[in-house]
């Protein structure tokens, strides 16, 4: 089914302030077209269930700090600041760019990582007695979550340029192969002389 049109201002509208023409017919916004709902549920049940698989793989420490979430919410904080600084550098936010950081970014990634159970192990913690050990955890993912973020926003970055220059770097064997006869220089010497070389 083709998206409803809207009526409203225009993405980059020059002048946003004058009232909204009522003949302005506005495509539907990514956020609520069907298709791209669809592919962030999928994405968001596949990383459900690799959080779970993660969260089976990994157990609480034996002083009670949660270790799978602490663990998952630095991967998914690492994965998302990778991914959104590569599509970044890709190219505008449109076409395939936009299917990825629904699918992945939003999908996978915002089910895979977990705030929301980070603030109840936080409040657990400081409930049962361990109101250190719970501000050092929500402090601690916050700041390691900063920090991983930056990590993949960086790798992304080196990532690219290491990338671009590959793409526009001459192969040695095309060097190699593209030997250059020395009398054409003396042609081109003749011809800018003005001379035939005799």
């Amino acid at each position: 089914m083709p998206d409803t049109p809207r009526r409203g201002h225009a993405a980059g509208d020059p002048h946003p302030e004058l009232p909204v023409d009522s003949d302005a017919v506005l495509p539907r916004p990514p956020h609520v077209r069907p298709g791209a709902l669809v592919l962030v549920a999928i994405g968001g049940a596949i990383g459900a269930l690799l959080r779970c698989g993660l969260a089976g793989a990994l157990t609480t420490s034996r002083d009670g700090f949660p270790t799978a979430t602490f663990v998952t919410n630095v991967l998914g904080a690492f994965a998302l600041g990778l991914l959104l600084e590569l599509l970044a550098r890709l190219g505008p936010d449109q076409g395939g760019r936009r299917l990825l950081r629904l699918g992945i970014g939003t999908g996978v990634l915002g089910a895979f990582t977990t705030y929301s159970t980070l603030a109840v192990e936080v409040t657990v913690l400081g409930r049962d007695g361990h109101a250190g050990l719970g501000a050092l955890y929500g402090l601690g993912s916050a700041a390691a979550g900063f920090l991983a973020a930056a990590a993949g926003i960086a790798a992304a970055a080196v990532g690219h340029r290491t990338g671009r220059r590959a793409k526009h770097a001459v192969p040695e064997q095309a060097v190699a192969t593209s030997e250059i006869d020395p009398d054409s220089f003396h042609v081109a010497d003749e011809l800018s002389s003005g001379t035939d070389g005799r």
